[in-house]
């Protein structure tokens, strides 16, 4: 029975949060393979059981982005996400997704839409249902890992650079940003509630959930599917592989969507014949 039927708040996680968590391992390197939500409500009690032992143990973290470069990352929205000239939202969406788009815009200050690409109206978008939701980045997995990592004088890398992760976005043709903004519009006016049942999956390592969840908006817009997940995920695979040919213990924490699926980075990695456990 998934998790999310036993209890779980939708609201939020609570002191029994435990996301799922893998183990790649050979003879001399382990790499633990932890799925984040990138922004949680204030006080989310996440890094107990394995994980706790799992920051214990590794000798470095590994994140999607980097202190440097997630620092960089607002700026180098602000030169991607203009548009040429400005384009009303009344010439993008229309019926519901129009409604539901002014709705959430009327929730706090204005978008200016108009002004950036509809990938960029999309992420403001994101960032609204997120404040809506009372998560914050700053209580998010990857921020709370960082001070630990930097507290004990470990290293910090990452996967990607902030500009190559907004140009997977910024490169899709109009016709697929158009789609995921139209999608992201209709589906507006649940997207708290998505979130919290999204946030209580998460906490219950129920990694089904997590798929359906998570998956359902993304295939319905194959070509976004492929640059935003499979192909990231595949990169990242590719990473751990190389990574495994040195000795160490490695904490890696990319977003829990990343780590789900038959085309997650665990059964990709399971798939080319690497030793995958499910440790938490």
């Amino acid at each position: 029975m998934p998790c999310l039927l036993l209890g779980c708040s939708t609201a939020e996680p609570g002191p029994q949060a435990r996301p799922a968590m893998w183990l790649v391992e050979d003879a001399d390197t382990r790499i633990y393979v932890l799925g984040t939500m990138h922004a949680l409500p204030r006080g989310t009690d996440w890094d107990e059981g394995k994980v706790a032992g799992a920051i214990r143990e590794a000798d470095e973290l590994v994140v999607e982005l980097s202190p440097a470069e997630l620092a960089a990352a607002g700026d180098m929205f602000q030169k991607l996400a203009p548009r040429n000239a400005p384009l009303a939202m009344e010439a993008r969406l229309s019926g519901a997704a129009l409604t539901r788009y002014r709705a959430l815009e009327a929730s706090g200050d204005g978008f200016g839409g108009e002004r950036f690409d509809d990938w960029a109206v999309m992420v403001l978008m994101g960032q609204r249902v997120a404040r809506n939701a009372e998560l914050s980045s700053a209580d998010g997995v990857e921020t709370r890992l960082t001070a630990e990592f930097e507290a004990a004088g470990k290293p910090i890398g990452g996967l990607e650079t902030a500009e190559a992760q907004l140009m997977l976005f910024e490169t899709l043709d109009a016709a697929t940003q158009r789609a995921l903004l139209t999608r992201a519009a209709e589906e507006s006016g649940d997207a708290v509630k998505e979130v919290g049942i999204l946030t209580a999956a998460w906490a219950c390592g129920d990694v089904a959930a997590l798929d359906r969840v998570i998956n359902e908006d993304v295939d319905a817009v194959p070509a976004a599917r492929k640059a935003i997940i499979t192909d990231r995920n595949r990169r990242w695979s590719a990473w751990v592989k190389t990574r495994m040919g040195r000795p160490g213990t490695v904490l890696m924490a990319v977003g829990a969507g990343h780590l789900v699926g038959s085309d997650g980075v665990p059964a990709i990695l399971e798939a080319e014949g690497m030793k995958v456990s499910r440790v938490q």
